[in-house]
């Protein structure tokens, strides 16, 4: 599996390239954000971003590389507040990670996200797999005017093209499989995230609020609120929940 690292401290990218190589990633290391947006390398499979880099942000880093591709990436940034963390995830970022953190989390998580995307399986040859998480059947599932398709991983409204996260897809396709019916917040992150996340609980409010915008109206996910998420026609709501 081949990583792009957006790193500009080489105290911290020589470690982190010597650890992901014992197992078993490639890892190409630029140092700035126009190194990491150049077409100069192989289309990675997953990109390590770090925020604070020479010459730009690494936010705006996050956005360019979303315009144009779909690729998995996670941030890896001293900046810890919550508002850094819903924005880079507001931008298209599938995971965040605060500095200090271990060589097998960041596996951990390069492991969650790239089975969320929908890339083939990786076992690293160090920690033991983590447990297998269920996936629904492929298939196309449509709630009115909005059509899911797990198997191209396609999103249409209106015959529109809805473009997409690989984490916001699994998320409205999750909630797709059953419209109408509130799912928790423990069970949306245990399914769409993984059992062992222990990231900041925002991050799902976060991906509830990037769909409703790119959906166009926020009633397409409504809030039971201290409880969870359901994915309904906008106007067809059969109890108290409102958009939150």
């Amino acid at each position: 599996m081949r990583l792009l690292l957006i790193e500009d401290d080489d105290r911290i990218a020589g470690p982190l390239t010597e650890g992901l190589g014992r197992y078993g990633f490639t890892v190409d290391h630029v140092r700035t954000g126009a190194a990491g947006l150049a077409d100069t390398h192989a289309a990675p499979d997953l990109v390590l971003l770090d925020l604070g880099l020479p010459d730009m942000d690494g936010l705006d880093v996050c956005r360019s590389l979303r315009a144009r591709s779909a690729v998995p990436i996670i941030m890896i940034t001293a900046r810890g507040e919550e508002a850094d963390r819903i924005v880079g995830l507001e931008l298209g970022a599938d995971d965040y990670l605060a500095k200090p953190f271990g060589v097998r989390e960041l596996i951990a998580r390069i492991r969650a996200v790239t089975r969320r995307a929908g890339a083939p399986a990786y076992a690293p040859a160090g920690p033991p797999d983590a447990p297998a998480i269920p996936q629904p059947a492929s298939g196309a599932h449509a709630l009115g005017p909005l059509t899911v398709n797990r198997r191209t991983r396609e999103v249409h409204l209106g015959g529109a093209h809805i473009a997409l996260t690989p984490r916001e897809f699994d998320l409205l396709a999750y909630l797709a499989e059953d419209p109408g019916t509130v799912c928790s917040r423990q069970q949306i992150m245990d399914t769409v995230w993984d059992p062992h996340f222990f990231g900041p609980t925002k991050t799902l409010d976060a991906h509830v609020a990037a769909l409703r915008r790119k959906l166009g109206d926020p009633g397409w996910i409504t809030t039971a609120r201290g409880v969870g998420f359901r994915l309904t026609v906008p106007g067809d709501h059969t109890a108290s929940e409102v958009a939150g």
